[in-house]
């Protein structure tokens, strides 16, 4: 079984965002970076057990320029058998899908497996491209995923319950909460991520179809109101014409 697992360099969850040149860039000034805990977390952990179940290999896959390769050294660390890195800067969903397609279209993989999106732009748009471009199968938010053969039994929420699907390989996959448990690093793994094969492809040259014109932060919260716990009719009052919760 040879999977492809999609990881890409977010900030860590406690960044605090600014912008620069008039709002027009991201200040990454001090910025501490992670692997995006989707990639990590469900496609990544998933993929290394359905290795460790079935046999073959885990390669991970990251569109980004030098300072992507400390969160390609973790994923390794994590467990991947080798890694790829597409020497680009990522920003353009298509463009980004396009070069990963172009990979996994010359490689002969039986499924890519990414997070259902990064925790930075929220996007979710990578992963149905890839699948789009590759022409095939594509599950998003999916939360269990089992094989039998080349055949992917896939489960994700749906409104009002659980879909389950069953799709015959090779194919695209989101992964979202439930898919699998974090893994944890260990020393030996760190070591062995040192050695670890890390290849870097050169871009393929494609236009970028979408560019940044500014950022705005979100309103600053308002400042929390306490009401005294035995004056239940202000509690009500705010809640009715203040906040329209009831």
């Amino acid at each position: 079984m040879n999977i492809l697992v999609c990881i890409s360099k977010t900030p860590d969850t406690t960044t605090k965002i600014s912008f620069t040149d008039n709002d027009s860039k991201f200040n990454e000034a001090g910025v501490q970076y992670i692997v995006n805990p989707y990639d990590e977390w469900y496609a990544l952990v998933r993929g290394l057990e359905l290795k460790e179940s079935n046999g073959g290999k885990v390669t991970v896959i990251t569109v980004g320029e030098a300072d992507c390769d400390p969160i390609v050294r973790k994923a390794l660390a994590i467990g991947a058998d080798d890694a790829v890195r597409i020497d680009a800067k990522p920003d353009d969903a298509l463009f980004v899908a396009n070069q990963i397609a172009k990979y996994a279209a010359d490689n002969a993989y039986d499924m890519v497996l990414a997070g259902k999106e990064t925790i930075d732009y929220n996007g979710a748009q990578v992963g149905g491209m890839i699948a789009e471009i590759l022409s095939w199968p594509y599950v998003a938010l999916a939360t269990k995923l089992d094989m039998n053969g080349s055949t992917a039994t896939i489960s994700r929420e749906v409104a009002g319950g659980v879909e389950i699907l069953e799709v015959n390989g090779p194919f695209v996959l989101g992964a979202a909460k439930g898919m699998a448990e974090q893994r944890i690093p260990n020393m030996r793994g760190i070591m062995a991520a040192r050695t670890k094969p890390l290849q870097i492809v050169p871009a393929t040259e494609l236009a970028k179809h979408t560019s940044i014109e500014g950022y705005t932060l979100p309103p600053a919260k308002a400042a929390c109101k306490y009401v005294d716990p035995e004056n239940m009719d202000e509690l009500v009052q705010l809640l009715h014409n203040e906040a329209k919760a009831i």
